[in-house]
């Protein structure tokens, strides 16, 4: 069993099609992880940063995936709004990394849980902590204790750790 297929299993998805949103800050790793979950032999391109969104499809053993890779940058954040209601899943990252800009980053996912087509839903939240390698970056724990993610009790989620030299060691588990 892949890691999609893992992954699929704890957000509890048994859609055959799944929408996945993947949200979080400018220069916080999304399209990173994204390339790295997709299951394919061909090295990752090389990542510039998100202008508007990507639309990236692939399929693990049991489901095929649309990702879309939203673009973290403030002026592009209220695109966001438009693919909540389609969305079965979200992937939320965070640049553990950048303590500055977590308060931005907890205001951003408050805006997202409280929005009217999320607010209403079950849907699974994966938070990944990204960078946790980097020095002074926050632990798992920190950064969960930073989004006040203790409060959601509405929707299954959890939190992931990645690490910036590991996420080419992702790619095995796909």
């Amino acid at each position: 069993m892949g890691l999609l297929d893992k992954l699929s299993g704890w957000l509890g998805l048994r859609k055959k099609e799944v929408n996945v949103l993947c949200l979080g800050l400018d220069n916080s790793g999304k399209t990173t992880i994204i390339n790295q979950l997709k299951p394919s032999n061909k090295p990752a391109p090389d990542i510039v940063p998100t202008i508007g969104f990507n639309i990236e499809k692939f399929k693990s053993s049991s489901l095929s995936f649309t990702v879309f890779d939203m673009s973290g940058q403030s002026r592009y954040r209220n695109l966001w709004e438009h693919y909540y209601k389609e969305s079965h899943a979200i992937i939320f990252v965070i640049d553990s990394g950048d303590k500055l800009r977590m308060v931005v980053a907890k205001e951003e996912l408050d805006t997202l849980l409280n929005h009217e087509d999320i607010r209403s839903k079950k849907i699974p939240v994966l938070f990944f902590a990204n960078k946790t390698d980097l020095r002074d970056a926050m632990s798992s724990v920190k950064v969960s204790q930073m989004l006040s993610l203790e409060n959601i009790k509405d929707k299954p989620w959890n939190i992931w750790v990645c690490k910036q030299r590991l996420q080419s060691h992702l790619q095995r588990y796909c």
